[in-house]
């Protein structure tokens, strides 16, 4: 049915799926720690950051559902779609990754994901 070449044709695209597979599994458990830098005014747009602090201010913006935290003076947007149902409260510990964008002139954080998102007890 199948030749030698479309043997070892099919065995070496299973070899990549696996490999493809298993280097998922291991960046979703090691998470965004290590490739994210500490944020500070310096750093670059697309630049892949994380804060830690507490939440100085949050206002849920009328026009959608986005959120616009203040943490340690850096302005964070939190989308809709990722921000939920979810309530930040001022005084809250968070930990938190993002992506750095300038909006308006001003550097801010954009968080792409709920999990990104952290409280600290």
């Amino acid at each position: 049915m199948f030749g030698h070449q479309e043997r070892v044709a099919i065995l070496l695209l299973i070899a990549v799926a696996l490999v493809v597979i298993a280097a998922h599994i291991a960046l979703v458990q090691i998470g965004k720690a290590p490739f994210a830098s500490a944020y500070s005014d310096q750093s670059a747009d697309g630049a892949l950051v994380s804060i830690t602090g507490i939440i100085d201010q949050a206002t849920v913006l009328k026009n959608g559902g986005h959120v616009i935290l203040t943490v340690n003076n850096v302005t964070v947007f939190v989308p809709a779609n990722v921000a939920g149902d979810r309530a930040f409260a001022k005084g809250t510990a968070v930990s938190l990754y993002g992506t750095v964008q300038t909006y308006q002139g001003k550097k801010e954080i954009l968080i792409s994901s709920a999990d990104d998102i952290r409280e600290i007890q």
